[in-house]
């Protein structure tokens, strides 16, 4: 299904509006569904590594995992970082730097002493070394199946991704959510990064594709 585009405050008002719909879906979705963090981790441990294992062919440098230390309602996975650091997977987390900035992703290990940044994200120590992610776990509101993705509105994603996307090799951006923050189509802006896949608590990982239908991928 196409995308719709908007621009200016038009596009403004129907992202406010989406917002708090997505939100409060969302919440009621994690409320009901205390399982999706342990189906998350199984449904997308294989998957990732096999991308990841993809992703390092011909690079010198190992493949890096960045996910998110979840906030509120965002969907909690936590144990499918430490599931896949405990198989040797270098993971990451993301700080913020600095507003319209786009973040910084420091090395994280299960077990590692976090500190309380801003927006009272959860973060890694500032000594840990900065790592550049191949493959991006990126939280959402909502999402549609062309890789459209409905943020908070901070816009820290979008501009890291195309910062990511400008320099060096290629990354793997991939929304996780619930399947119940799949939206048929969301409004898209100029400055709004496309997704590369999803990963959800029942329909496990699949590329994005014009055919959604087509896309499951067994792991």
């Amino acid at each position: 299904m196409p995308v719709e585009r908007s621009d200016g405050d038009s596009l403004s008002r129907q992202k406010a509006a989406l917002r708090r719909l997505a939100r409060a879906r969302r919440i009621a979705t994690a409320r009901a569904r205390p399982e999706a963090p342990a189906a998350v981790a199984r449904l997308g441990h294989a998957a990732l590594v096999t991308a990841l294992a993809r992703a390092a062919t011909g690079r010198t440098e190992p493949p890096v995992l960045a996910g998110y230390w979840p906030v509120g309602s965002e969907l909690d996975i936590r144990p499918l970082l430490v599931g896949l650091g405990a198989d040797g997977v270098t993971c990451a987390l993301p700080c913020v730097v600095g507003a319209g900035r786009p973040l910084l992703f420091r090395r994280w290990a299960p077990g590692d002493r976090l500190i309380i940044g801003d927006h009272g994200i959860a973060a890694p120590m500032s000594a840990a070394p900065s790592l550049r992610p191949t493959v991006l776990l990126v939280p959402l509101l909502a999402f549609d199946r062309a890789g459209a993705r409905l943020g908070q509105g901070g816009g820290y994603y979008d501009r890291t991704l195309a910062a990511l996307r400008a320099s060096g090799p290629a990354v793997l951006a991939v929304g996780v959510g619930f399947d119940t923050q799949a939206w048929d189509h969301l409004p898209v802006g100029p400055c709004d990064q496309r997704l590369d896949a999803l990963l959800t608590d029942r329909d496990g990982f699949r590329p994005v594709t014009a055919d959604p239908a087509a896309a499951a991928v067994e792991v």
